[in-house]
């Protein structure tokens, strides 16, 4: 076993690899736009940009790939894409599950999600040692994401919750921002962690 994991984390950055990667997160970007275009739909034009939160992390982390494809890193891209696309990542996961536990049906698209989710989540770790960060472009990725969890929970405009949750949804707003701060440590650990990788 040892070795197949040596294999594969040397694979993480091949660009093969990379190349497969890049394909999967973008369709699955453009299936998450898709998935969230009732609630589009409703919002209005000015906050639609922080509606999409998953498509848009594993959007963002599409783009990580791609600048990795070039040669290039964007730091600032880097940590939005990291803390994003494991956040969101985790938090659908968690609220599928809470959900199942509430008494909702299990449906084989909430089993797709919650594989596609945590893949989101495992690929921000696995390739976070490989981020050029530093306390500016984590600072402005934690204000995004901050603010996002303002703005979905103030404004309402938070993706849309399973109904047995709807009571729920302050507890899911603060259990929102706990993940948020936990993100943010976690891809700014890891990558202090292997400072030294590239791609």
């Amino acid at each position: 076993m040892i070795w197949i994991w040596e294999w594969f984390r040397q694979s993480l950055g091949k660009r093969w690899f990379l190349w497969t990667l890049f394909v999967v997160n973008f369709l699955g970007t453009i299936y998450g736009f898709i998935w969230y275009g009732n609630q589009l739909a409703e919002t209005p034009a000015y906050l639609i940009p922080f509606v999409p939160d998953s498509p848009t992390g594993s959007g963002l982390f599409s783009l990580v790939l791609l600048t990795y494809l070039l040669g290039r890193h964007i730091p600032v891209l880097e940590a939005l894409a990291g803390i994003t696309n494991f956040k969101y990542g985790v938090w659908a996961v968690c609220i599928i599950v809470a959900g199942w536990m509430m008494g909702n049906e299990v449906r084989w698209t909430d089993v797709m999600l919650i594989i596609s989710h945590t893949g989101m989540a495992v690929e921000s770790v696995l390739y976070a040692r490989f981020y050029k960060l530093s306390l500016l472009p984590v600072g402005i990725a934690a204000l995004w994401t901050l603010n996002n969890d303002f703005l979905d929970y103030v404004m309402d405009i938070h993706p849309w919750l399973p109904s047995v949750l709807d009571p729920y949804e302050g507890f899911v707003g603060l259990f929102t921002v706990l993940l948020s701060l936990i993100s943010i440590s976690v891809i700014w650990w890891v990558n202090m962690k292997y400072t030294t990788n590239k791609v």
